[in-house]
Formats: C-alpha cells, sequence, structure tokens
C-alpha cells in the first residue's frame, strides 16, 4: 500500500525522476522555484530534489499557494486508488466529495451522511490529505470548469454554476489562481483540441484517464452482456446506458481506447457533469491501481499465467447501487437472459421514459420508490423472492438500507444478510459491484467453482476461500480472472 506516500521524499524523487505515470494521482510534486505543482509523470525536466516538496491532493498544492503545471494537466490525473480498497471515514468522505455532495449540500450535509461532526470530517480530511473539505471541492469544481471552458462552447457564466460555483467572481479567481490563465485564456489554447465543436447542445466529448495497463474485454463485455434494455445497450462499439443524476438525467457512451476511455455524455443540466464523471469512472474501476492488483495476483502460482495472458483486468461496477441490488435479486439462480427479462419488464411496466435520438435507450431503471410502490402479485417470479424483492426496495425507498459511496462496508453487508432471501452470494455480488469493495469473493458462484476445479485450485467453497487468503486484499479482482477461464459472453468485447 502506498498510503502517505507523500512523506517518503525519496521514494517520491525516485518516481518524478523515471516520471513513472502508476503514480499519477497517488502524490503530486509542487516545485519551489516556480511555483507551479505536476503530477509525477509531468514530460519537463525534473527540478533538483530540494526545489521538490510533496503533497498528498491538488488541493493541498493549490492551499499552499502552487498553480497547476500547463504541461502536465495534474489535474487531470487519474483518482488516487485509496479511495478504491478503503472504506474508512476518509476514503467515504472523498468519494461523496467526488460525487458533488459538497457542491449540494455543503460540509454539514456531508458529515451528516457520514454519521460524523463537521469538526471531525475537516480534522482527518486535512490531517491525511492536507486539505478539508471546502478546500477538496474547490480542487474539483476547478477541474470540472476547465473541462467546460475547454470542451465546450457554453457561455462563462452558465460554466460558473455548472462547476458549482456560487458566482462568477468565484469562478474567475479559482481559475486564475489554480490555472494561471482566465478562463477566456483556457479557451483559446484549447481550441485545436475542443473536442465537442459542432455537437448538439448538452453533448459533451472527453478522455477519461486510467492507469494502464487496462483489459477492456471482461469490462464491457460483462456490461454488455447483461445490459437491460431500454436502460443499456452496446451500440457501434461503445457501452451506452442512462443515468438518474441530481438534478435531471443523462446518457452516457462509453468506448475503449488504447490510452483512454472515450466519454460522451448527454446532459439535462450541465450540473451534473461532475456526478456524471465519477459514475462512469465508478462503472469502469478506472482509479484502481492494476499493477499493485496484477503484482499480487501473481504470487500464486495458478493465477499468474491467466494474469500474464490478460493483465489489467478491472471490476465492472456500477452507475447506481441501489438498482444493482435490485438487479442482483432479479438474478437469483436465473440465467442472465432471464434476469434481464425480468428486469426490462420492470423497466417498461415503472421505468421513466426518456429521449435518446442517437440510440435505443428509453427509460430510466425505475427507483426504489416506484418499485416499493408496485403491486407484488404482478411480479414473475417464485413467492419467496418476490419477498425478497419487495422488502429490499422497500427498505432502500424508506432510507432504512444505504447502499451509496458513503456507505460502511461491513455495516451494509450486515443489514443485506438480516433481509429474507440473501444469502453470501447475494451480498458479496453486491459488495462487489455496487458498494466497491475489491476484496469481495464468491466462492460459491458456480462459474468460480468450475474454474477452480479446471486449474486444479480446491473447488469446495471453503476451501477455496482459505486458498484465496493469499490474494487478499484483491479478491474481486481475482474473480475476474477466474471468470474469465469460461466462453461466457461476459468475458469478450462485444464486436
Amino acid at each position: 500500500m502506498l498510503k502517505g506516500m507523500h512523506t517518503d521524499t525519496e521514494r517520491c524523487v525516485r518516481a518524478v525522476r523515471s516520471k513513472d505515470a502508476r503514480f499519477d494521482g497517488w502524490f503530486f510534486t509542487a516545485v519551489l522555484t516556480t511555483g507551479i505543482y505536476c503530477r509525477p509523470s509531468c514530460p519537463v525536466v525534473p527540478p533538483k530534489p530540494g526545489n521538490m516538496v510533496f503533497h498528498p491532493s491538488a488541493a493541498a498544492c493549490q492551499q499552499a499557494g502552487f498553480r497547476a503545471c500547463k504541461r502536465c494537466r495534474p489535474d487531470t490525473s487519474p483518482g488516487s486508488p485509496e479511495w478504491n480498497h478503503r472504506a474508512d471515514l476518509v476514503a467515504r468522505a472523498m468519494r461523496l466529495i467526488a460525487d458533488g455532495v459538497v457542491d449540494r449540500e455543503g460540509v454539514p450535509g456531508l458529515a451528516a451522511r457520514l454519521g460524523y461532526s463537521t469538526r471531525q470530517v475537516e480534522r482527518q480530511l486535512l490531517a491525511e490529505l492536507g486539505a478539508g473539505p471546502l478546500a477538496l471541492a474547490r480542487a474539483q469544481r476547478a477541474q470540472t470548469a476547465r473541462l467546460l471552458v475547454e470542451t465546450t462552447g457554453l457561455p462563462m457564466a452558465e460554466i460558473a454554476f455548472a462547476a458549482g460555483f456560487a458566482s462568477v467572481r468565484a469562478f474567475n479567481d479559482t481559475v486564475r489562481e489554480v490555472f494561471a490563465l482566465s478562463p477566456s485564456d483556457l479557451r483559446t489554447r484549447a481550441a485545436p483540441r475542443n473536442t465537442s465543436a459542432g455537437t448538439a447542445p448538452g453533448v459533451l466529448s472527453l478522455r477519461l484517464p486510467f492507469r494502464a495497463p487496462l483489459n477492456p474485454d471482461n469490462l464491457f463485455g460483462h456490461l454488455a452482456a447483461t445490459a437491460v434494455p431500454g436502460v443499456e445497450e452496446w451500440r457501434d462499439g461503445s457501452y451506452r446506458r442512462t443515468l438518474r443524476l441530481p438534478y435531471g438525467h443523462g446518457i452516457a457512451a462509453l468506448t475503449p481506447r488504447p490510452d483512454h476511455i472515450a466519454c460522451r455524455l448527454t446532459l439535462g443540466d450541465p450540473r451534473d457533469l461532475t456526478v456524471a464523471i465519477s459514475r462512469c469512472r465508478r462503472l469502469l474501476d478506472l482509479d484502481a491501481d492494476p499493477v499493485a492488483v496484477d503484482d499480487q495476483l501473481r504470487t500464486d502460482p495458478v493465477l499468474a499465467p491467466l494474469v500474464d495472458k490478460a493483465p489489467g483486468r478491472r471490476v465492472p461496477r456500477t452507475v447506481d447501487e441501489a438498482e444493482f441490488a435490485v438487479r442482483a435479486v432479479l438474478g437469483q439462480q436465473v440465467s442472465t437472459a432471464a434476469a434481464r427479462t425480468h428486469a426490462a419488464r420492470l423497466v417498461t411496466a415503472h421505468g421513466t421514459p426518456v429521449d435518446d435520438p442517437e440510440g435505443g435507450l428509453t427509460h430510466l431503471f425505475p427507483s426504489p420508490g416506484a418499485l416499493a410502490a408496485l403491486d407484488p402479485e404482478t411480479l414473475a417470479m417464485p413467492r419467496t423472492r418476490r419477498t425478497t424483492f419487495t422488502t429490499l426496495v422497500r427498505q432502500l425507498a424508506e432510507g432504512d438500507l444505504h447502499l451509496g459511496v458513503e456507505s460502511d462496508w461491513p455495516e451494509a453487508r450486515a443489514r443485506l444478510l438480516e433481509l429474507p432471501g440473501f444469502g453470501p452470494w447475494t451480498v458479496d455480488v453486491i459488495a462487489m459491484r455496487a458498494l466497491g469493495d475489491p476484496d469481495a469473493f464468491l466462492p460459491t458462484d458456480l462459474g468460480i467453482r468450475r474454474a477452480a476445479w479446471e486449474l486444479g485450485l480446491p473447488s469446495t467453497p471453503a476451501a477455496l476461500t482459505a486458498r484465496a487468503a493469499a490474494w487478499r486484499p484483491w479478491r474481486a479482482y481475482a474473480v475476474q480472472y477466474l471468470w474469465a477461464t469460461d466462453s461466457h459472453p461476459i468475458n469478450f468485447l462485444p464486436v
């Protein structure tokens, strides 16, 4: 683990000298002689070690008076993998800040969601990241503003409010302070690479960075093979889906490229941009550290050939935790095709209609409130599963069960296990793909047991769990490699 890496000066200097992109997002280099801060892989000649200081976040650099480098654009680094594999207060807070909670609800709202006082949240964030929640949210607003300035033709006043600023003056001051350029200068410099020129209003095209390697096969294969008609589709080399967002709805089209994910967003309200990007990154597990994951799994001689054959597998996650939990119940003890059929019926009957001029998407997935109001007798499933379904959606709708980015993983697992019809497989698949627990494991899954048997691993759940202890804390990634030994469509990039 690299937690607190910015305090290891010698290691940080080595990373900067080697221009190692693996460490982008882990720490930031502030240069005392120039007053700028960079990502570790910045292409310029590294400064002398005595002129470098290291910070754990872009916000900490900005608070210390440093401006973002115009060459390496450190604000566009992948996010720190720390927030992927941790479920403590700081990690949960960072996931909420990325989801725009501070902009919408303020620091008191952030603290309330976490169940701590504002003072406790501020103290812990400051201690680990060198910046409090307001500064971290401000850094994110600056990044969103830059993205909108450079990739859209929106008027600056609209960009200011879409990025979450309270006033145009605050927007102008922040952009100048962080980037040492006015918003107009940013737009002028970006004109040759403006990727959204000529697109329809509300449509944005951007690049989502990731740490290499990234194997798209199982990631996009899983999303396409399990896609719910009307909500998701694979079209022209892109995975497309509808998004339920705080200020409206949107449509995301995600296309794998060798060095980035091409992302095309259609938003009803530009204020949802930050949240939409955060959820797309989370869906595709783009902030993972694949080198750390694969190095750990390679220590097992059985897994090593699988990793070497196709390194960089990610865990396909979700843009809506409640939606995934519902779909997990629909998928209990039935085929992938049957689960899609059940979900499609719910979508048609209870989903919110949307317009999609560019494809075949028709609805948002039904909200827990809409599903809690339906007549259980209309559900074409066994009575016991009907009880499981209705109990789940009622608890989600009433707020008794929280599965969002702020959720405490052990507590959420315990609450799920209390529900009727929830066994270890359902809880672990929700933990893996909805909660984002990188150590979730599925020893009772038939595909996992079959792969284990064929590879010579123990195939009984207890024995396999014991063997898998050496794969921790990345057992959810081991699941992806084991699943990939099968010829199921989830393992192949659609054509």
